[in-house]
């Protein structure tokens, strides 16, 4: 038993290595492809002396400059803001859909279980229906988002039975009527200039995202993404069935309320700033299962640097593939649609 112990927390190990490895490539490798091409060199001196700028160190190790004026803007400008936000969206869709799978023990629960992207959409259509700043517009799916889950949350608190069930239904029931209410926004904007943007904002996508934008979304996913690794041995004792935590000395109402409420949060903040991004949520955890095992120690880490690392991978496809951008939500659906069904029918077990 103690060898295979070590072996799985060895592969835990080996598995987070080379999903950071796989990250930190794929993140400098994402600078250098593009319409307007950045050597792969070029693009860390740039990286590395904006940091030595920032931190002061520049007057302690300063650097030849070897780039031009236009590579400098398109690195740090336009593709660093896309590049981090795809990387955070990623990492919280993907943690937030391997915490309510623990929670609800449910393989088939996703970030939008309970309904947060149906209130995010509802307050982002609303907001270009009033003609609103791609700011307020942001705020305004943020806004809904939470309110639907307080809604859910209430809902779910007066109904009798199991809490857990009531959530559930709770998220199905009030995400089904801010859907509704998206679908009557869209029949009463303007066919020529309105539709569209709330048409392509429900698609998905990283292209609007400037610099000043990352502290606004990574400080609520970090709100809520800490508490999540924090928590996440408990999610190994949810999962043994709620008499067997309590002897474990677990509060499992009040854990299970932090969780969800974490994983909401960071679930509000993607979706405010990215649109409605489906399946990362639901594919990538299943995967670092088959990868890791259902430890939540390992899963969870391993599922926020394998969904930065996959909805890295999908931008940088939706930005070069054709010469008009796909939205990102249409290509993690065709990407993470057939890729659940071949995990799903794999014969292999988990360790």
């Amino acid at each position: 038993m103690r060898k295979t112990g070590n072996t799985g927390t060895k592969r835990r190990v080996t598995v987070l290595l080379l999903s950071g490895a796989v990250l930190v490539l794929v993140f400098l490798f994402s600078f250098s492809i593009g319409r307007y091409g950045v050597p792969a060199l070029e693009v860390v001196r740039i990286l590395f002396h904006r940091f030595l700028t920032l931190t002061g160190l520049d007057r302690v190790l300063p650097m030849a400059v070897t780039w031009t004026a236009e590579m400098e803007t398109v690195v740090i400008n336009i593709r660093l803001p896309r590049i981090v936000m795809a990387c955070l969206v990623g990492c919280s869709l993907s943690a937030a859909g391997a915490a309510f799978q623990g929670v609800f023990q449910n393989p088939m629960a996703s970030p939008d279980i309970l309904g947060a992207s149906s209130g995010a959409a509802f307050g982002a259509a609303l907001a270009i229906l009033l003609g609103a700043s791609a700011r307020l517009i942001t705020a305004a799916a943020f806004c809904g988002s939470i309110l639907t889950i307080l809604l859910v949350f209430l809902v779910a608190q007066r109904a009798p039975g199991m809490k857990v069930v009531n959530l559930i239904l709770g998220g199905i029931m009030v995400g089904s009527l801010f859907n509704a209410g998206t679908s009557y926004l869209k029949l009463v904007a303007d066919p020529s200039n309105q539709l569209p943007q709330i048409t392509y904002w429900l698609m998905g996508s990283l292209s609007g995202t400037k610099l000043k934008d990352l502290p606004l979304a990574a400080l609520p996913m970090a709100i809520g993404l800490v508490p999540l690794l924090l928590l996440r041995w408990q999610l190994n004792l949810l999962s043994l069935g709620e008499s067997e935590a309590k002897a474990l000395g677990v509060h499992t109402e009040l854990v299970r309320t932090v969780l969800i409420v974490c994983a909401t949060l960071v679930t509000a903040a993607s979706v405010s700033f990215s649109g409605m991004i489906g399946w990362v949520g639901l594919v990538i955890p299943h995967l670092c299962r088959k990868l890791i095992g259902s430890d939540h120690r390992g899963l969870l880490p391993c599922s926020m640097l394998i969904g930065a690392t996959f909805l890295l991978l999908v931008d940088d496809v939706s930005r070069n593939l054709l010469a008009v951008e796909i939205p990102i939500g249409i290509l993690t659906a065709v990407i993470g649609a057939p890729f659940f069904l071949y995990l799903i029918t794999r014969k292999e077990k988990t360790i």
